[in-house]
């Protein structure tokens, strides 16, 4: 495994396999709440679940409506174990806050490894993220 620093936005820790993406995710509209389901049509993800891996996305876009998608994912246990980002938006920091989904953002050389991860651990008492192929 390779260790990288994190920035903790949402404390927890969570493992699990990765599904990551180079291309924003719309959480209004581009995941169904209900099933976890990614259903952006043009979506590299589309068709893929969410629920119970740790979702790597470099942002995300649209509506603030996103951030109650991800408490209502939790709700229903469908929620990713983690999302991990590039770059931190409010929209998914605040959906991760309510549904107590554990955040954090990394740096453009773990980016690059995470894409090419297959599974991953966020730590959060040491701010790691540990990546595996």
């Amino acid at each position: 495994m390779k260790l990288f620093p994190v920035k903790m936005m949402v404390l927890g820790d969570a493992r699990g396999e990765i599904l990551s993406s180079d291309e924003p995710l719309s959480l209004l509209g581009g995941v169904d709440p209900k099933t976890g389901a990614i259903v952006e049509r043009e979506h590299p993800l589309s068709g893929q679940r969410v629920a119970g891996v740790i979702l790597g996305l470099p942002h995300s876009k649209g509506s603030t409506v996103g951030s109650y998608v991800l408490y209502s994912l939790s709700t229903r246990g469908n929620a990713p174990s983690a999302i991990i980002m590039k770059k931190a938006d409010m929209i998914v920091a605040t959906g991760c806050v309510l549904g107590r989904i554990p955040m954090a953002t990394v740096d453009e050389r773990a980016w690059k490894e995470l894409r090419k991860s297959s599974f991953g651990e966020l730590i959060s008492k040491s701010s790691t993220l540990a990546l595996s192929e």
